[in-house]
């Protein structure tokens, strides 16, 4: 009787703790950023739960995870990066990953056949080069047209369909697929108005007036990007005014992270 009451015990305490576990999985919602700002494609790999995603083309990615997961972030021109899930990243409403350049540096190289001089200026008029061919260059209909986002094509394969009764749009409509996406767009035009704002100042202004660690300009930018008061500021194209505003939000954001 007593092997059976420890047995049930055990049991118990193994279901509460596996449900404890489920409570804390979610699908989360990230970014990766780097200094050059290539992040589209960059591998993101759960390696816990044995699944995998790759980022859009601004960086943002989207993954199962639980508590104590360990998630890596790999591409060619980065360094692998390991971040083991907490409480406080599934309670964040996104996560945001910096990743390092990797650097190749070569010992040496050597110039032959063209008897380079290392200056560019000098070199570019000794050089026979051929003009260089462009839809621009050749006039084309198409040259300027901007092509369409990750996700503003999985938008369109979304809400388009043939037949009599077009079936894709309505299944995706049903799914609340349609509703996602049209989710992500808007956050995505948000975000590349925010990276448009912030190029309009230098890191060091950001550093040195609003006392802002330059590793921490982007979540910094994103604290500001989802007050909509920004949004409307933004809008008003007024620099001056826009920086008075986030001089405001610096001061708040500092005492939010204990940086004062």
């Amino acid at each position: 009787m007593k092997g059976n009451s420890t047995v049930l015990i055990c049991f118990l305490l193994c279901s509460i703790s596996m449900e404890a576990q489920s409570l804390f999985s979610k699908r989360l919602e990230g970014k990766v950023y780097s200094k050059d700002g290539d992040v589209a494609a960059t591998h993101v790999l759960n390696i816990t739960a044995q699944k995998a995603t790759i980022t859009d083309v601004n960086g943002f990615f989207s993954i199962s995870a639980k508590l104590n997961d360990t998630l890596v972030f790999s591409a060619i021109q980065f360094k692998r990066k390991e971040v083991v899930v907490s409480a406080k990243i599934l309670e964040s409403k996104l996560l945001l990953v910096p990743l390092e350049d990797t650097l190749t540096e070569l010992d040496e190289v050597i110039l032959r056949l063209y008897n380079l001089s290392g200056d560019m200026g000098v070199d570019l008029n000794t050089l026979d080069t051929e003009s260089v061919v462009t839809a621009s260059t050749l006039g084309l209909p198409n040259a300027y047209v901007k092509p369409p986002s990750q996700a503003e094509r999985k938008f369109y394969e979304a809400t388009t369909g043939g037949g009599i009764v077009p079936l894709n749009p309505i299944l995706n409509a049903i799914s609340g697929r349609t509703k996602m996406l049209k989710q992500r767009l808007k956050r995505n035009a948000r975000y590349e108005r925010t990276q448009r704002v912030r190029a309009f100042y230098p890191d060091s202004l950001f550093v040195k007036d609003l006392k802002i660690p330059e590793e921490s300009i982007p979540d910094f930018m994103y604290f500001c990007e989802v007050d909509s008061t920004f949004q409307a500021i933004v809008n008003t194209h007024d620099q001056l005014k826009i920086w008075e505003y986030m001089r405001k939000k610096s001061r708040i954001y500092r005492k939010n992270n204990d940086m004062d």
